[in-house]
């Protein structure tokens, strides 16, 4: 019997509201609209205060070994997080440098991210896929980067950026079945195919 897929997003924002943490959440609907899938949302700016000393994984509380277990759990990977500076935030390296070098290896991820202006867009390939390629993650190739000016009321607005969500779903797809067909059984192993 197969199990739905394992949906998680990291979000890098550090604030509430978050905008990374709206694109994040729209991003596993997106998905779910078209999968069976459990989402789960991973929200750093929560867990700030349990990363921010932990030099060691064996340092850090359950809860952010929760998280942590899940991402490296997930069938697909959805990150988010805002451009700081022309990268992603520290928060957000610091996160996945407890991630286990080898548990991402062949993950779908779709890379996202928020900015103050069109000028950090490039921060997707230019930041994001490298570290993700350390994990030999399968990156999208399909980026999503969003503004202020594509939210209204905390929600994702901008047709021009809803549409590029949709078509960056759209071709995960292929991907997120290939992991299905070779069919994960109820307790998250694989089964014979």
């Amino acid at each position: 019997m197969t199990r739905p897929l394992r949906a998680v997003a990291v979000s890098g924002g550090l604030q509430r509201p978050s905008r990374a943490a709206t694109l994040a959440t729209y991003l596993l609907d997106l998905i779910a609209s078209e999968v069976a899938c459990d989402r789960h949302l991973v929200e750093l700016g929560c867990l700030a205060p349990d990363l921010a000393g932990a030099i060691w994984r064996n340092q850090l509380p359950d809860t952010v070994e929760c998280e942590l277990v899940a991402v490296e759990q997930a069938d697909i990977l959805v990150v988010v997080t805002p451009v700081f500076r022309g990268s992603y935030t520290g928060l957000f390296k610091h996160f996945f440098d407890f991630i286990d070098q080898d548990a991402l290896v062949d993950k779908p991820v779709l890379l996202a991210a928020t900015g103050g202006s069109e000028r950090h867009a490039l921060m997707i390939d230019h930041q994001l896929r490298p570290l993700f390629s350390f994990f030999q993650a399968r990156t999208l190739p399909l980026g999503i980067y969003a503004t202020e000016k594509d939210y209204l009321d905390h929600r994702v607005q901008n047709e021009a950026l809803v549409q590029r969500a949709q078509l960056a779903v759209e071709r995960a797809l292929p991907l997120l079945h290939l992991s299905r067909g070779r069919g994960v059984d109820a307790t998250g192993g694989m089964a014979a195919a």
